[in-house]
C-alpha cells in the first residue's frame, strides 16, 4: 500500500497507457481511469470525496467554451464545399495549368491541397477527394504509384498545418492561448512545408523523370485564354472565402469562432452558386459535424476527469520532475517531447495526443521559458505525422479505401491499369514523413518561422514602474489635512 500511494501518478499514467494500447474507446478510458484512482486515491486516504465535486463545474465550463464552436463550424464548412464539387473544377482545372511540365498533376495536387486546407480543414475530404479524382488520372498517364498514393495522402494532411485546422484550435484551447495567434504562427511553417512538398516532386521528375511524366497533348483539352479564364472562375470563389475566414482573423475583425461561421455561410452560399445545395447534402453535412463534435467532445470531458485526479495526485509534479531533469535544458526537453509526441503518433491521433500530453507539457514548456505559441506550432506539425505513420496513418486508410483493389480497364485508353497495393501508399508516404521531421527540426532551429507571423508588443516590466503622487498643498503649513 505504502509502494502505491508513494507512485499513484506513475502507475496512473502506465494504466492509461494499457487502456489506450487494448483498444478500448478513447473518451472512457480517459474517464474510467480518473474514476478508478480517484477512488483509489479517496481510499488511500490521499484525496478527500469532494474532488469529484468539482467536476460537473468543469464539464459545464467545456460546454460554455466558445473557442470550441470553430470546430463544428469549420468542419461544417469543409463538408459543405467537399460536397459541392470544389476540388473537382479545382484538380481539373489546376491539373491543366500544370499538365505540360513533368509531374504536372502531382504539383496540381500539392497546389489544391493546400488550397481545400485553406477552406476545408478536414483531412478525410481532401484525401478522398483527390484520391478519387487525381490517383485515376496519375496511374492512367504512367506515374509511379509510390509517388501518386503518397503525394494525395501528404498532400491532404496539409489540412493539419494550414489554417484553419482544427489541430491548431485544440492546442490554442489547450495550450490556453489565442486560436488567432496559433494561426497567425502557423502561417510561414505551413507553406514552407507545402514548398518541401513541392521540391520533392521536383527532385523526382529530374532524378527519376519516367516516375512523373508530363500530361500528353491529348490530355490537354484546355488552351490559352479559355484555360485563364477557367482556372480564375474556379480559383477566385475559394480564394475569396480564404479571406472572408482568415483575412478577417489575422485582422482583428472577426474571432476564430465568428470566422468559422462566417466561413460556413460562405460554404452554403457557394453551394447554392452552383446549384448544389440539397436537403441530403445538409443533412450528410450536419450529420458528419455531429459526431465529430460528439466526439470530440467527449474525449474532453474524459480528459477533465483524468486531468483532475492526475493533478490532485501530484502527477503534473511528476510529470514537471521527470521533464526539467533531463540534459540538455530546453533543447534535451524539446528532443525528447518530440521523440515522445512522434512515437505516440503511431497508435494516437491527434485528438487524443492534444487532450492527453499537451496539458501534461505545456507547464513544463512555460516553466522552462518556452514560447507556448511556438511550442503549440511545432507540435502541430509534428502531430500531422499522425496521419501519415504506417501502418496506423488516417490518410494512408482514407486512401485505400479509394485506391484500385485489382487491376481494372481504363475507359478512356483502354489500357489495363494494375491495382494500388498497401505496400506501396506504405511506402509514398515514407519520404513525406521524413520531410515532416525535417520541418520539425527546421523550426526548432529556426523559431522566427513562428515569430515571423505574430505581432511583437514590447513587453513591461510591471515590477520596476513606480507611481509618483504629487504633494498637495492643504493650506495651514501642512500637506496633509488628516496630520495630527
Amino acid at each position: 500500500m505504502e509502494f502505491l500511494a508513494a507512485n499513484l501518478a506513475p502507475i496512473m499514467f502506465v494504466v492509461l497507457v494499457m487502456f489506450l494500447l487494448s483498444g478500448f474507446p478513447v473518451a472512457f478510458a480517459l474517464a474510467a481511469n480518473g474514476m478508478l484512482f480517484g477512488l483509489i486515491g479517496i481510499e488511500l486516504g490521499l484525496l478527500h470525496p469532494i474532488l469529484f465535486q468539482a467536476l460537473p463545474e468543469r464539464v459545464f465550463g467545456i460546454m460554455a467554451n466558445d473557442t470550441l464552436l470553430a470546430i463544428p463550424f469549420f468542419t461544417f464548412m469543409g463538408l459543405i464545399l467537399e460536397r459541392s464539387g470544389m476540388a473537382e473544377d479545382l484538380l481539373d482545372t489546376i491539373g491543366q495549368l500544370f499538365g505540360p511540365i513533368r509531374g504536372g498533376i502531382a504539383f496540381a495536387v500539392i497546389f489544391v491541397g493546400a488550397l481545400l486546407a485553406a477552406t476545408t480543414g478536414v483531412v478525410a475530404a481532401s484525401v478522398i477527394s483527390m484520391g478519387l479524382i487525381s490517383l485515376p488520372i496519375m496511374l492512367r498517364y504512367g506515374y509511379d504509384r509510390r509517388i501518386a498514393s503518397g503525394v494525395i495522402a501528404a498532400s491532404g494532411t496539409l489540412a493539419q498545418i494550414i489554417p484553419p485546422s482544427l489541430v491548431l484550435i485544440i492546442v490554442a484551447d489547450q495550450l490556453g492561448r489565442s486560436v488567432g495567434d496559433m494561426y497567425a504562427g502557423a502561417i510561414i511553417p505551413a507553406l514552407t512545408l507545402t514548398m518541401f512538398y513541392v521540391g520533392f516532386i521536383v527532385l523526382v521528375t529530374i532524378f527519376r523523370p519516367s516516375y512523373a511524366p508530363a500530361l500528353p497533348p491529348e490530355a490537354r483539352t484546355d488552351r490559352g485564354m479559355k484555360l485563364l479564364i477557367k482556372a480564375l472562375v474556379v480559383l477566385v470563389p475559394p480564394l475569396v472565402l480564404i479571406f472572408l475566414v482568415l483575412g478577417t482573423i489575422f485582422l482583428g475583425i472577426a474571432t476564430p469562432t465568428e470566422g468559422g461561421a462566417m466561413g460556413a455561410a460562405g460554404a452554403l452560399i457557394l453551394a447554392m452558386m452552383k446549384r448544389k445545395l440539397s436537403f441530403s447534402l445538409l443533412k450528410q453535412a450536419m450529420d458528419s459535424t455531429t459526431k465529430l463534435t460528439a466526439f470530440v467532445v467527449f474525449i474532453l470531458v474524459g480528459a477533465t476527469v483524468f486531468g483532475l485526479v492526475f493533478r490532485a495526485v501530484n502527477g503534473d509534479l511528476w510529470v514537471e520532475h521527470l521533464l526539467t531533469s533531463l540534459p540538455g535544458g530546453k533543447v534535451g526537453f524539446l528532443i525528447v517531447v518530440n521523440i515522445m509526441i512522434f512515437l505516440l503518433a503511431f497508435f494516437l491521433d491527434f485528438f487524443e495526443l492534444a487532450f492527453i500530453v499537451i496539458p501534461l507539457l505545456a507547464p513544463v514548456a512555460d516553466k522552462l521559458g518556452i514560447d507556448l505559441i511556438w511550442f503549440g506550432v511545432l507540435l502541430g506539425i509534428n502531430m500531422q505525422t499522425s496521419f501519415m505513420h504506417p501502418p496506423f496513418g488516417f490518410a494512408l486508410f482514407y486512401l485505400r479505401s479509394v485506391a484500385p483493389k485489382a487491376d481494372y480497364l481504363d475507359k478512356i485508353t483502354g489500357k489495363k491499369i494494375g491495382k494500388v497495393t498497401t505496400g506501396q501508399i506504405y511506402w509514398g508516404a515514407v519520404p513525406y514523413v521524413i520531410i515532416q521531421l525535417i520541418m520539425v527540426g527546421i523550426v526548432i532551429a529556426f523559431p522566427e518561422l513562428v515569430e515571423a507571423g505574430l505581432d511583437k508588443h514590447e513587453k513591461v516590466d510591471t515590477s520596476t514602474i513606480t507611481i509618483q503622487v504629487p504633494e498637495i498643498d492643504y493650506g495651514g503649513g501642512s500637506s496633509n489635512p488628516y496630520e495630527n
